[in-house]
């Protein structure tokens, strides 16, 4: 029998739909291309259910997302929980991601909110538009709503059924997000928990992937921006006929901005490499070997009281710890140097890169360039390997520039050099810990204070704007850089002060887990410390310290101490004048106080004679609520532990009173394969509760953990980030007398 539904006119259909749906055509399909097409016809209005998904006359969903995917697999992670609320199988659902002209603004990508943000939203917006659907269908099939079944994206009841494609015919959702909307029960739950390989990552593993890096337009020029021999520097003269034996290649200046542009990018190289210019360098930066010195002498603008607990100056204590950390700067080190293709022309202008906050990016090319925002579409396209933001928002500008200078599309890709140099790093990090220990062996009070930017430097100012002289914003953006300076561990006494500082010796920007892992690193290391000083085991340490009632946080310890097979005893173990030292250390946090927890085990060799550290193996607990994926969680808990292993053995930028000294892999060496360790991953799922993030909560116990292993191990303390075997061998000297 046919359904009568299924004669339904177009007309009809949205006359008995009530404000189910609107009538105008989507096109669908991912990336720029498909994406033009649909104009401004699209809401991106936050709130607004066709904002985050539509459905076509075919039935394929799309989903469109703010937040955006940079390597972490949370595409894959959208397009399961979209198709888990619409019951349609997972190859029928595709993503959009990033594109002002058709995603909401949910803010930059970081911080690790994507899933429990973005996604949330997302998911809520698919349950509030099945749930219409439902009642539509409920309607027209005069049924009770609770009788209706779906099934692949078919709605049946009563005989009769139709497909979300034939009873929506390519027309948009005009709804409110209902936040009361039903979610599906986890128990009937057949997408959403499975492991699923993340989109994308075959042709990574191939080389099929197209990065932003591959992007390419017809007529498009390519560009290289020639950088000064120091941070602050201007150009004096730019000598054209060294480029002339070239062919075809412009130079564009604008003020002490300085590009070259050819038809070809081998040419646009050799133009960046062999023009003459001269500049007058200027010496804006600390002395390096001073740089500690130098942050503690930096002005302080502000004081944020994060836990004041008692009264810590009170407090009575017979002994006194005391310590303190130290967190170099950082460099992203992305694989594939920042890139952006820009294209300027009447008035208006499309911007395509690899930045983690298109929208962002968007209000700040307006202000570069003094036009509305609405003339402006920032379109995202994976880059080749970032976490955090690099150069990719600079780049755009320097193309968008370029290209209004010239009037056609051009690509930029900056140099390793670029990349290395001139792109934001992540700042130096100082923290002074104390505690007083009473004569009964139990700490009195614990005292924090952390020197650290203003900001995170999420809005640090463009630099193609700043070398053009063009207005450039630079609202701060404090980030969440005071995050875990108070510690999830009860004491009567405690205080912790971050002390945000004027400024920085070099642009800041935030790098995985800005603020969260060099506090934690510091907290961690020093809670470490204290229990060596009473004799005990670290880990039962932590765990009498927890709040008995955080039964999450008691399950991820002792979960982590059969996982690992701890060796319960007091650290350092003994040694025996060993030359190759092992030792077992961990480290735990609840990240920000108030999700995702995570316990972690490292276990480490040091050669005595070397001082080099190798870490061998690590194991993970982790307790991030509802599991979306399990495949991509655990590939971000391996991330989280090679990038930051990397991070604290071996990554130090350096530099001169000029600029940044490290511009290769040579001076800035990052962990090779034949040094990665075993990673061993234990997660606890628990599909009733809300989902959490899990980009950045692991990687932030990974340089106390190593620490404290090392200390095991050989008895020394590791307080300065990166632990080179310099450090080691000198710690070891001390050691020994």
């Amino acid at each position: 029998m046919t359904s009568p539904i299924r004669t339904l006119t177009r007309r009809s259909l949205l006359k008995g739909a009530g404000g189910l749906v609107v009538a105008f055509s989507v096109s669908r399909g991912f990336g720029p291309a498909a994406a033009q097409a649909v104009g401004t016809l699209k809401s991106v209005a936050e709130g607004v259910v066709d904002s985050y998904l539509s459905i076509d006359a075919d039935g394929l969903v799309t989903v469109y997302s703010g937040k955006i995917d940079y390597g972490t697999g949370v595409r894959t992670g959208f397009a399961q929980m979209v198709a888990e609320e619409l019951s349609v199988p997972l190859d029928r659902v595709s993503v959009i991601e990033g594109d002002t002209a058709l995603t909401p603004d949910q803010g930059p990508t970081y911080g690790s909110l994507s899933t429990e943000v973005g996604g949330t939203a997302i998911r809520q917006a698919a349950a509030t538009a099945r749930e219409a659907m439902l009642t539509t269908v409920a309607e027209r099939f005069d049924v009770d709503k609770a009788s209706l079944t779906i099934t692949d994206g078919v709605i049946g009841g009563g005989g009769q059924e139709i497909s979300y494609g034939e009873l929506l015919q390519g027309a948009q959702f005009a709804l409110d997000v209902d936040e009361d909307a039903k979610l599906k029960d986890p128990a009937t739950f057949t997408i959403v928990g499975q492991p699923i390989i993340r989109d994308g990552l075959p042709g990574k593993i191939t080389g099929d992937f197209h990065y932003m890096q591959d992007f390419r337009r017809d007529g498009m020029a390519h560009a290289r921006v020639v950088y000064p021999p120091a941070i602050k520097a201007t150009l004096d003269d730019v000598d054209e006929a060294s480029v002339a034996h070239l062919p075809d290649v412009q130079i564009v200046r604008k003020g002490d901005f300085l590009a070259v542009v050819a038809e070809d990018e081998w040419t646009a190289v050799r133009a960046a490499r062999e023009i003459r210019a001269s500049w007058t360098a200027k010496e804006s930066l600390p002395d390096q070997a001073e740089i500690w010195e130098h942050v503690r002498q930096t002005p302080i603008v502000k004081d944020d009281v994060t836990s004041d607990i008692g009264n810590v100056d009170s407090a009575q204590g017979a002994r006194e710890l005391k310590a303190t950390y130290d967190f170099a700067l950082h460099t992203h080190g992305s694989i594939g140097p920042s890139c952006s293709v820009a294209d300027f022309s009447d008035g208006k202008l499309i911007s395509w890169s690899s930045s983690q906050a298109t929208h962002r990016l968007r209000r700040q090319l307006a202000n570069m360039f003094s036009m509305p925002e609405d003339d402006i579409r920032c379109i995202y396209i994976e880059g080749a390997g970032c976490y955090g933001r690099n150069g990719h928002e600079d780049a755009a500008a320097d193309a968008a520039l370029i290209s209004r200078e010239i009037g056609r599309p051009v690509r930029v890709q900056w140099m390793r050099h670029d990349e290395h140099g001139f792109a934001p790093h992540g700042p130096p990090t100082l923290i002074d810990l104390a505690a007083k220990i009473d004569d009964a062996g139990e700490v009195s009070a614990w005292t924090g204070e952390f020197f650290i930017p203003q900001g995170a430097g999420g809005r640090v100012a463009l630099l193609g704007a700043t070398f053009a002289d063009l207005p450039t914003s630079q609202e701060l953006n404090p980030g969440g850089i005071t995050n875990d300076s108070a510690i999830p561990y009860r004491f009567p006494n405690i205080r912790t002060t971050c002390h945000r500082l004027e400024t920085t010796p070099l642009r800041p920007s935030w790098i995985r887990a800005p603020g969260r892992m060099q506090n934690t690193f510091a907290n961690e290391c020093f809670l470490d410390e204290i229990a060596a000083e009473l004799g005990v085991d670290p880990l039962a340490y932590r765990r009498g310290l927890i709040d008995q009632s955080d039964a999450r946080g008691l399950e991820v310890l002792d979960r982590l101490a059969a996982f690992s097979k701890w060796d319960a005893r007091p650290s350092p173990r003994e040694t025996q004048g060993e030359t190759t030292l092992t030792g077992r250390g961990m480290a735990y946090v609840k990240y920000e106080l108030r999700r995702t927890y995570v316990g972690m085990v490292a276990e480490v060799t040091v050669d005595a004679n070397s001082g080099a550290i190798r870490v061998n193996r690590v194991f993970v607990t982790q307790d991030c609520g509802q599991i979306i994926n399990p495949a991509g969680v655990q590939a971000q808990l391996e991330g989280c532990v090679i990038q930051t292993t990397s991070r604290t053995l071996m990554e130090d930028l350096t530099f001169d009173r000029k600029m940044v000294t490290s511009l290769d892999w040579a001076s800035y060496p990052i962990m090779r394969f034949k040094d990665v360790p075993e990673v061993h991953v234990d997660l606890i799922d628990r599909q009733n509760d809300v989902p959490w993030g899990v980009g950045e909560p692991a990687a932030v116990v990974v340089s106390a953990a190593i620490s404290n292993a090392v200390f095991d191990a050989a008895g020394i303390r590791l307080r300065s980030v990166p632990f080179k075997p310099a450090k080691v061998r000198a710690a070891l000297a001390e050691l020994r007398g």
